[in-house]
């Protein structure tokens, strides 16, 4: 299994709503690709500029597969990135 947490900072704070609304899309899609065990967005209530993504993939294969298809490659990717600072955690789940 594959656990990535990833930590987004929108650069203006203008874009979070935005922000928020094509994750919660992302997520949507990426929640019915083969192999997504977990897909979850939060949105910090201590920063407004701050989401956090939780996602537990079945293998790397499918991650992999993600990385291709329409939640990463229509809206992560181009409409979200550009709009964010990006600092991805690949991690072990310690218990």
């Amino acid at each position: 299994m594959v656990h990535l947490n990833v930590l987004l900072l929108v650069r203006d704070p203008a874009n979070a709503s935005r922000v928020r609304d094509l994750l919660r899309e992302a997520g949507r899609i990426s929640r019915r690709e083969p192999g997504c065990l977990r897909f979850e967005v939060y949105h910090s209530q201590a920063d407004p500029r701050r989401f956090v993504l939780c996602e537990y993939w079945e293998s790397q294969a499918a991650l992999d597969v993600h990385r291709q298809g329409r939640a990463f490659t229509e809206i992560y990717s181009p409409q979200v990135l550009p709009l964010v600072e990006r600092e991805p955690h690949p991690s072990e789940l310690v218990e």
